[in-house]
C-alpha cells in the first residue's frame, strides 16, 4: 500500500468518524430529559414553539432551542411590609407572605420580565385596599377573612401570567407607638370598669343573700309560731272537748295537774328551800289523785 492510499483511508476514516460524531450531537440535540419538577420552553426561530413537560421529549435539532428552564416547584416570596391606614384612620404596618407556583411557563417568560416583584407589587396593593375598608377591630378580629380576600383578589390579578396563588399569609399587624399607647390606655380603662362592675355584683349578691337569709329566717319564726299556735289551739281545743264530756270535774283535774307539775318542779331546786303551800293544796293533791284512780 502507497503512501496516496494510506492518506485517503485516513481521511475515510476521519470522515466517517466526524459523521458518527455529528450523528451524536444530532441525536442529543433532538432528544430532551425534563425533570420531574421542571418545564423546558422551546423556540423555533426565536418565536414560542412548544413547552416540553416532565419525561422524554423530541425536537429538531438546530432549529428548536430550550429558551427557558422553568421550575414548576412552590414559592414563596420574601415576607414584605406594607404600610395601611385603616377605614378609622389608623396607620398599620402589615406583613405578609405569598406562596405560588408556575402553572402555564409561557405566560410567565413573554408576559412580565419579573414575577416575584411584579406579585408582591400586587399584593401590596391589595393588602392596602382591603384594610382601608376595614376597622382595626375587624382587622385584628377577622383576619381568616382579610386572608381569603386578599387571596382571590391576587388569583385574579395573576392570571395573565400563568400563576398559581396557593396561599397568602397575613404573619403580623403592627402598630405605631401612639396608637399603642391609646390602646393600652383604652385597655387599662376597661379592666377598671370590669373591676367595678365585678365588685358591684359582689355588693348586689351579698345583699341579696343577706336578704333571703333574713326573709328565711323570718319565715321559719312564722312557721315555728303557727305551729305553736296550732298546737295550743288543739290543747284548748282537747280541754274544751273534756269538760264538755266530763263536766267541770275535768276542768278541776287539769288545775290540779298543773298545781302538782309546779310543786314538782320546785321541789327540784338546788339546795334547801321552804316551799309554803295554801291550805288547800292537800285537798288539790287529794282530789287530782282521785281524779285519776277513777274516784275510788
Amino acid at each position: 500500500m502507497n503512501e496516496e492510499q494510506i492518506i485517503g483511508l485516513i481521511s475515510q476514516n476521519v470522515i466517517y468518524l466526524l459523521g458518527a460524531i455529528f450523528l451524536i450531537i444530532v441525536i442529543l440535540k433532538g432528544v430532551r430529559i425534563v425533570p420531574q419538577s421542571e418545564k423546558f420552553v422551546v423556540e423555533r426561530f426565536g418565536r414560542l414553539h412548544a413547552v416540553l413537560g416532565p419525561g422524554i421529549n423530541f425536537v429538531i435539532p438546530f432549529l428548536d432551542v430550550v429558551a427557558h428552564k422553568i421550575s414548576i416547584l412552590e414559592r414563596q416570596l420574601p415576607s414584605a411590609n406594607q404600610d395601611a391606614i385603616t377605614k378609622d384612620n389608623v396607620l398599620v404596618q402589615v406583613e405578609t407572605s405569598v406562596f405560588y407556583r408556575i402553572i402555564e411557563p409561557e405566560k410567565t417568560v413573554y408576559r412580565i420580565r419579573d414575577i416575584d416583584g411584579a406579585i408582591a407589587t400586587t399584593v401590596a396593593g391589595i393588602v392596602r385596599a382591603e384594610i382601608g375598608k376595614m376597622d382595626l377591630d375587624e382587622v385584628q378580629s377577622n383576619r381568616d377573612q382579610l386572608i381569603g380576600t386578599i387571596k382571590l383578589a391576587v388569583e385574579d390579578s395573576v392570571d395573565d401570567w400563568g400563576v398559581e396563588v396557593t396561599r397568602t399569609e397575613i404573619l403580623d399587624v403592627n402598630l405605631d407607638q401612639a396608637t399603642r399607647d391609646a390602646m393600652m390606655q383604652q385597655l387599662n380603662a376597661e379592666r377598671a370598669r370590669r373591676a367595678q362592675v365585678t365588685e358591684a355584683e359582689g355588693t348586689r349578691r351579698s345583699v341579696e343573700l343577706a336578704a333571703d337569709a333574713e326573709l328565711y329566717a323570718a319565715q321559719q319564726t312564722a312557721k315555728a309560731r303557727r305551729i305553736q299556735a296550732d298546737a295550743e289551739a288543739y290543747a284548748t281545743e282537747v280541754v274544751a272537748k273534756a269538760i264538755k264530756e266530763n263536766g267541770i270535774e275535768a276542768a278541776q283535774y287539769q288545775v290540779a295537774l298543773k298545781q302538782v307539775e309546779a310543786l314538782a318542779i320546785l321541789g327540784k331546786g338546788e339546795g334547801k328551800q321552804t316551799i309554803l303551800l295554801p291550805a288547800d293544796a292537800i285537798s288539790a293533791f287529794g282530789n287530782a289523785f282521785k281524779m285519776l284512780t277513777g274516784g275510788k
